[in-house]
């Protein structure tokens, strides 16, 4: 496996515990890509060249995108209200609102409705 393929898929993996450890609370907010960089033992230049080479966006694209997927995993689920997904996602609710619909178009109110 290349070099670039290995970070690439150390990102993902990285991504993808992270953000578990997040919305279980085990860490208490969400890492900037300089210190995902930090913990894949490469450069925030480096893990960002490799990411568009391989991937062809940012890897800020795939962050966002995942946080978002895990989001409407818990909107679908009307247990909680959108302010505590807010929380638990460790955003203000008026900035994850804002986050949320730009990212998908719609507002997590209209996304929970359409479920």
């Amino acid at each position: 496996m290349k070099r670039s393929e290995e970070i690439t898929r150390q990102y993902f993996a990285f991504l993808d515990k992270h953000i578990r450890d997040v919305i279980s609370g085990d860490t208490a907010e969400f890492m900037e890509l300089n210190e995902i960089a930090g913990e894949l033992a490469v450069s925030h230049q480096h893990l960002t060249d490799t990411i568009k080479k391989e991937k062809g966006k940012h890897p800020c694209h795939f962050y966002d995108e995942k946080i978002i997927e895990e989001a409407k995993i818990m909107l679908s689920d009307a247990d909680k209200s959108i302010a505590e997904i807010a929380r638990i996602l460790t955003y203000d609710p008026s900035n994850f609102s804002k986050f949320f619909k730009k990212l998908t178009g719609i507002t997590p109110g209209d996304f929970r409705k359409k479920q």
